[in-house]
């Protein structure tokens, strides 16, 4: 989510050049989630700027309607249960890995009922200043909110590996920020953080890929 159609465009394109380049240095199969995720928010940003472009009338009205609905299928079912498990993926401490699996069921817990109420329910977006404000009907919306964020954030922080445990760390109070820089009405700037969390996935699995090519065994620790 940005704060305006091309600012949308150029995160996308961005976040999808990171995502292209993680892939490229996947010398592991256990990395591939991780590495897929770039382009998962590439493509969710640049479905975004259709959605705005439908909403200012730029683009046929079903195409704007298509992009919404697909915005929130990926925001609502992909990325709740994606992040954890590519997360845990990349984890090579068995024990730390098993840590992180009531996060992965719990994202995909939270997957199952966004998506039913998506379905069950009305949808729609509307211009609201410098962001789009979708609008859904969500039962438990408080709860379901935190065990979102829990999901997403809490493997981060479980990681043994040292660059993805700073970045758990930065990821929490920006998480917090960016939302309520939202829900205050103020400006939307989620794409940017998108791009600087692609930037950082992609220098760990490039990290990965240096220490697998200097020595196998090296690969278990981060730099």
């Amino acid at each position: 989510m940005c704060y305006s159609p091309e600012a949308d465009l150029v995160a996308g394109l961005v976040v999808g050049a990171a995502g292209i380049d993680a892939l490229r240095h996947v010398d592991d199969r256990r990395d591939l989630a991780l590495a897929a995720v770039p382009l998962v928010l590439a493509a969710h940003q640049l479905i975004e700027a259709v959605g705005w472009w439908g909403l200012q009338d730029r683009v046929p009205e079903m195409a704007g309607t298509l992009a919404i609905g697909a915005y929130l299928v990926i925001a609502m079912g992909v990325v709740p249960p994606l992040v954890p498990y590519a997360v845990m993926r990349t984890e090579r401490d068995p024990t730390r890995s098993r840590m992180m699996i009531p996060l992965v069921v719990l994202g995909a817990v939270v997957s199952v009922v966004l998506l039913f109420a998506l379905a069950s329910g009305p949808y729609g977006a509307t211009i609201g200043g410098r962001y789009i404000a979708y609008e859904t009907t969500l039962p438990w919306s408080g709860a379901i909110a935190v065990a979102y964020v829990v999901a997403v954030c809490a493997p981060l922080l479980l990681s043994t590996h040292r660059r993805l445990v700073v970045f758990g760390v930065v990821n929490v109070p920006m998480v917090i920020g960016l939302a309520t820089l939202l829900s205050a009405g103020f400006i939307s700037l989620w794409c940017i953080w998108a791009a600087a969390s692609s930037l950082v996935v992609t220098r760990h699995i490039r990290g990965q890929s240096a220490k697998t090519y200097r020595d196998p065994a090296a690969a278990t620790a981060d730099g």
